[in-house]
């Protein structure tokens, strides 16, 4: 088996970084609702089907943010990718298992789903972005109904309002305010 030389190894390892980091950036921005981080994950003529909405990806963007009122959380985490790299594009299937909390008018539950996305992926000016996704489902799990985070956790009361996670106006916002692309280059 040839070794291959540094320059090529450096190039293998960066791409595959730069693909690390649109996954985790779209994760964090679809957990926010941040436009602009979602929009720093597609190029503008991506596509996406998540087998209950397809489309181009304004239409997608139009769709995830601001998101459902009747969903005030949600946690997308990553697991391992498997990376196929072809010069300027890559095929790449992650893991994900996603946190739902959910209030469709009978009360918030918290729910689950796993699965994979399957993610076409293109390298322009150097920047690794998804131009077309498929998400597929593995299971669904629905916990029931959601614990009441105003009665803080295990019997003890929070200190403050900032240690309780939501979509929007998150405690997040403010800590990595203006600093979510200044790690990219």
């Amino acid at each position: 088996m040839e070794m291959p030389d540094d320059a090529a190894a450096w190039r293998f390892s960066h791409d595959r970084q730069q693909i690390s980091d649109c996954l985790a950036r779209l994760a964090r921005g679809e957990d926010r609702r941040d436009a602009a981080l979602i929009s720093a994950s597609f190029w503008p003529d991506a596509t996406t089907d998540y087998g209950i909405f397809a489309g181009d990806f304004a239409a997608y963007l139009a769709w995830v943010v601001p998101g459902s009122d009747a969903i005030a959380v949600t946690q997308h985490i990553l697991g391992q990718s498997h990376v196929v790299l072809e010069g300027d594009s890559a095929r790449v299937e992650t893991q994900v298992s996603a946190y739902h909390r959910i209030d469709a008018g009978e009360g918030a539950r918290d729910v689950w789903l796993g699965g994979r996305y399957l993610d076409e992926m293109e390298r322009r000016a150097d920047e690794w972005r998804i131009i077309r996704r498929i998400m597929v489902y593995d299971w669904f799990r629905d916990d029931g109904p959601a614990v009441d985070w105003s009665q803080g956790l295990m019997g003890m009361a929070f200190s403050g309002p900032d240690f309780t996670g939501r979509a929007q106006g998150d405690v997040s916002e403010t800590f990595f305010a203006g600093r979510d692309r200044d790690n990219e280059e």
